[in-house]
């Protein structure tokens, strides 16, 4: 098991190394670049070359790159110069972090607490017309856009029947901040009325958020369910006279999760990497808007940080998933 880790730790970082070339010289490629950004209209030939000669902007690319990843390796990524000029680049990801995990764990905690068993019931009944209700409610999960979605859900339960907050995390309460995860600083400090507005802010956002993944993770559980139930060996745990939650918990579920786990995993990944379309809508402040405010401004210093912590966190959070594959199923550690 240790060599399986150790393996799977030595592809995560050639991953990441890979990928901050890759985005060292994309950010370089832009038009304009960083000293058009910090100057704008002011800008004049002499202080392009002033500011281009202190940023190094001047030296061979793989100088620059190796500057880069010295800096990076401390913690230095640059200042912001757009999403909040003056502050730095780190700083900003680790203040927006926390909101991005609080959406993408509720989002995904709904739609794992509703794929999975709909999934399993669906394959277990296939093709009745439960079966055919709950496959065509993934698909539209899959085809409907999530910022569209988004707005009909903000327009209905927000704007037009006034049930849910219709952005932000949290009203104004004055709340305690500890770990800036609104629903457990709530709870830390007892100040629980912090909580409840917490978890108001998140319902939308989240159900929003939740549809995609619903519907893939849905749609695997039910796959991988109708190829267990078809197996010799689940006819034979049948044919023993085992009973039906035994047969359900041992044989099925067990071997059914493998490519359900991976599906999780990834798309943990993907909404922990930033939820931009969601979070932009519902003025969330997590890492997704702080990516599109950096688009728009062009703050190279925040998408760098932004970008290649994203990329840390989905090959992280597959290490995670590749590990519980393998105690799920031993034989994947010898591959």
């Amino acid at each position: 098991m240790a060599r399986f880790i150790i393996r799977r730790l030595l592809q995560m970082v050639g991953v990441v190394a890979v990928l901050s070339v890759l985005l060292f010289a994309w950010l370089r490629s832009l038009p304009g670049g960083t000293v058009s950004a910090i100057l704008g209209e002011r800008a004049t030939p002499e202080t392009r070359a002033a500011l281009t000669e202190a940023f190094g902007l001047d030296q061979p690319i793989y100088v620059q790159y190796l500057k880069f990843v010295q800096r990076a390796a401390t913690g230095d990524f640059g200042v912001s110069t757009g999403v909040l000029p003056g502050t730095d680049a780190l700083q900003i990801f680790v203040d927006r972090l926390p909101a991005t995990i609080e959406l993408s764990v509720a989002a995904l905690g709904l739609a794992v607490l509703l794929a999975v068993p709909l999934g399993y019931l669906s394959a277990r009944r296939s093709g009745s017309p439960l079966d055919s209700g709950l496959v065509i409610l993934s698909l539209v999960g899959v085809a409907v856009p999530v910022f569209f979605l988004a707005f009909l859900l903000k327009y209905q339960f927000a704007v037009e029947w006034n049930w849910l907050p219709v952005s932000g995390r949290q009203d104004s309460l004055g709340c305690t901040r500890i770990t800036n995860f609104f629903v457990l600083d709530g709870l830390m400090t007892r100040e629980f009325d912090c909580s409840a507005s917490a978890l108001k802010h998140l319902v939308l956002p989240s159900l929003a958020l939740a549809t995609i993944p619903f519907a893939v993770i849905f749609r695997i559980t039910r796959a991988s369910v109708l190829e267990v139930l078809g197996e010799d060996y689940v006819r034979t745990a049948e044919s023993k006279g085992l009973t039906a939650r035994v047969v359900r918990a041992r044989h099925v579920m067990r071997n059914a999760l493998l490519p359900v786990v991976t599906t999780i995993g990834l798309q943990t990944g993907a909404l922990l990497a930033g939820a931009v379309l969601t979070e932009k809508v519902f003025a969330w402040g997590g890492i997704g808007d702080a990516l599109a405010r950096a688009f728009e401004v062009r703050d190279y210093a925040v998408l760098q940080v932004l970008i290649l912590a994203a990329a840390g966190i989905y090959v992280f959070i597959n290490l995670l998933v590749d590990i519980s594959y393998a105690i799920i199923d031993p034989r994947v550690r010898t591959r």
